[in-house]
């Protein structure tokens, strides 16, 4: 019995030796993530406030973590698209989601997602924040925010705005502002601001509520900037008001974007992407970068930014309920 005894107990220890001998190579294998290229991707067109976020940090980021990062653009439904490759991908560090907050704050609550973005993502990091502001077409009759509304009001129904898809920052804020100045527009939803600026620049809406895209032609005439639809001026325009200042008031909600990785990925390597993007935006090129866009870089872990997910799903769920906003 003793010696039977003995035997067991040989082949359990090495049985357990096997078993801690996997788990090292297991975590050595781990331990040199990342290997091979990382996909950014991105749920709108290039161009748009989001797709320009991505490659300003792309470059610094994949030099932070030892490799390239490849951005593939796959625009539809407010991101949604890109959401559920994401969240369909293997968990493994090789697919990282960058959009706008919304996805989780807004999307629910307009579409029938084809994932769960609170379950089915795992967030990384806030990466940055961006002003707002009202730009309309050169041909409106009307030349501020007053006249708009005085526009709007006689002719209820004919002012047209155009977003970046139904759910967005942009849209949802349009929406604000309609509801603060108590008049009506049509909403227009696009595939991302970038042809959402452009259909203004066309003449085809009136006007567009801008994530920072547009200052090259405001400034060459292309459209007008008729106020900053978020609480403080922008940097870039500082003689243009707020909305607040304008006399409308309430509208104090910025566009903001991060990164979600497929839920399950390991927590080691979600920290370590993490600390990355940290590094980055802590990188006074990118910060001008972003400035120049008239955004801010400003760095939340993932508790922080689980936090601000939260508080600002109960923000934006409060008015696409209030305004009683469907996806179009």
């Amino acid at each position: 019995m003793d010696r039977l005894k003995s035997n067991w107990n040989r082949r359990q220890w090495m049985g357990v030796g096997a078993a801690m001998a996997l788990t090292g190579v297991g975590a050595q294998a781990q331990s040199k993530w990342p290997d091979k290229p990382i996909k950014l991707v991105v749920g709108f067109p290039p161009g748009g406030a989001t797709d320009v976020v991505a490659r300003i940090v792309s470059g610094p980021l994949g030099e932070a973590l030892g490799t390239s990062i490849v951005i593939e653009n796959r625009p539809g439904a407010a991101s949604n698209v890109a959401m559920a490759e994401v969240a369909r991908a293997p968990a493994d560090g090789y697919t990282v989601l960058i959009a706008p907050t919304t996805v989780e704050s807004a999307n629910p609550f307009l579409y029938k997602t084809p994932v769960n973005p609170a379950t089915d993502l795992l967030p990384v990091a806030g990466l940055c924040r961006f002003q707002l502001h009202m730009v309309v077409r050169t041909n409106f009759p009307g030349k501020d925010v007053a006249e708009l509304i005085a526009f709007a009001r006689k002719n209820p129904g004919k002012v047209t705005y155009s977003s970046a898809g139904a759910g967005t920052t942009p849209h949802l804020i349009g929406e604000l502002f309609l509801q603060q100045a108590g008049i009506q527009a049509v909403h227009v939803p696009y595939r991302g601001s970038a042809p959402a600026l452009q259909a203004v620049m066309a003449g085809e809406v009136d006007f567009v509520m801008d994530p920072g895209i547009s200052f090259q032609h405001v400034r060459a005439g292309k459209v007008n900037m008729f106020a900053v639809a978020s609480p403080t001026r922008s940097r870039q325009f500082p003689d243009v008001s707020t909305l607040g200042e304008k006399g409308v008031p309430g509208i104090d909600h910025d566009t903001w974007a991060g990164l979600w990785l497929p839920a399950g990925t390991p927590d080691d390597i979600r920290a370590r992407l993490s600390r990355a993007v940290g590094q980055v935006l802590a990188q006074p090129d990118v910060q001008k970068r972003m400035q120049a866009l008239s955004g801010e870089a400003v760095y939340m872990d993932s508790p922080q930014y689980r936090q601000m997910l939260n508080q600002e799903t109960a923000a934006f769920s409060g008015v696409i309920k209030n305004r009683k906003i469907v996806a179009e």
